[in-house]
């Protein structure tokens, strides 16, 4: 069962990429939240606020922009139609509720500095709402040095949510590279712990490393087992497969979907002890045969028993594993030229749904989401 804590439930985002000031979206999110739409209908800019907050609650929000190259791209059609953008971002909690907002202002040289940060809050006790300016140094977020009980509520869920991309499945891709030892205490956003990550898993969570280990060999037949040990601090992706002979495979020798697969179930499999408290996955479905996307649906549904989960896709067979009411459609608005959302249920399409599955329905554009 799920623990009784405050849970992400609304986000109102402002002038960020393809977002409007002017025509903010409202993301309700629950338990689990399948983000559907066309190539470039704004999927990605979501999930990168996601990351812009991550590296806020890290002290790391300048560095964020720096990696980007300017400040511009972040303002929806640069500075000059838009020199600040906010977000507000909404917890839930049984008889309680915490509302962070801030606003990003457009600063010269390519920077973008917080003008204000504040926390809305209503306890248990009945004494009402109440609403805390937080003084920040204009360049990184308050909640990271200034603490207090409900200043570590937001922080602990902001800095809980973590973004996942699993794209790169190079030779050369951080999945399969060695990685310290110590680097073992959370899967790192690119997987770039994987090795080290499933060590440690097998070493305190051993039942929840077997049931990884089972998911991989439903979709890679060959795999037996990992072979992992720590050589001068270092673990190495090595993997075993149902040969007689004792030969021992290296990273590489995992075809890309596999992978991809490894990182996916070793993220969504793992004990809710390590778990963040938000997943978001952008694009998850890449190079998995359709046989590994029923096996994806259901590790997603596992996770969302003990965190939230966010995922970006346009596969169809993804999102015939869930329901309407799990789907927000996220296109862009050609009147107004933003991106806007619109979360579906399952009454509206009640009728729909008796006679055709939730993909069919997007194929024939009647959920929306699709090319224009």
């Amino acid at each position: 069962m799920r623990k009784s804590y405050h849970k992400l439930t609304k986000i109102t985002i402002k002038g960020y990429k393809s977002i409007s000031y002017d025509h903010p979206i409202e993301l309700e999110i629950g338990d689990i939240n399948i983000l559907l739409g066309a190539n470039g209908a704004g999927k990605s800019n979501i999930i990168s606020f996601f990351k812009m907050v991550g590296y806020m609650m890290s002290g790391s929000l300048q560095q964020f922009i720096a990696k980007s190259g300017t400040n511009q791209q972040f303002l929806y059609y640069g500075a000059k139609k838009t020199p600040t953008l906010s977000a507000e971002i909404r917890f839930d909690g049984n008889k309680s509720y915490d509302i962070y907002r801030f606003y990003l202002t457009n600063a010269v040289p390519n920077r973008l500095i917080i003008s204000s940060e504040e926390i809305e809050w209503e306890g248990t006790n009945d004494e009402g709402s109440r609403i805390i300016q937080l003084k920040s140094d204009f360049n990184e977020s308050a909640l990271v040095h200034h603490k207090g009980k409900v200043n570590n509520i937001v922080w602990d869920i902001l800095s809980g949510c973590k973004v996942y991309q699993f794209s790169d499945s190079s030779a050369e891709s951080p999945m399969r590279q060695a990685s310290p030892k110590d680097s073992a205490n959370y899967l790192q956003s690119a997987a770039n712990n994987l090795a080290s990550f499933l060590l440690f898993l097998k070493n305190n969570y051993n039942e929840h490393y077997e049931r990884i280990v089972s998911y991989i060999r439903e979709v890679v037949p060959q795999f037996k087992d990992f072979y992992l040990e720590a050589d001068n601090g270092y673990v190495s992706l090595k993997w075993m497969d149902t040969s007689a002979n004792d030969y021992v495979l290296s990273a590489d020798q995992f075809s890309d979907g596999s992978i991809r697969f490894i990182a996916l179930a070793t993220l969504l499999l793992q004990p809710e002890e390590t778990m963040p408290r938000v997943i978001i996955i952008d694009e998850p479905e890449l190079g998995l045969h359709p046989y590994a996307i029923d096996q994806l649906t259901e590790m997603i549904k596992d996770a969302s028993l003990h965190a939230q989960i966010i995922v970006a896709t346009q596969s169809p067979a993804l999102i015939d594993g869930f329901s309407a009411n799990d789907v927000t459609i996220v296109e862009r608005d050609e009147d107004v030229q933003c991106t806007i959302v619109r979360k579906l249920n399952d009454v509206d399409y009640a009728e729909w749904l008796k006679e055709y599955s939730l993909s069919e329905l997007w194929n024939k554009n009647v959920i929306g989401g699709r090319p224009v």
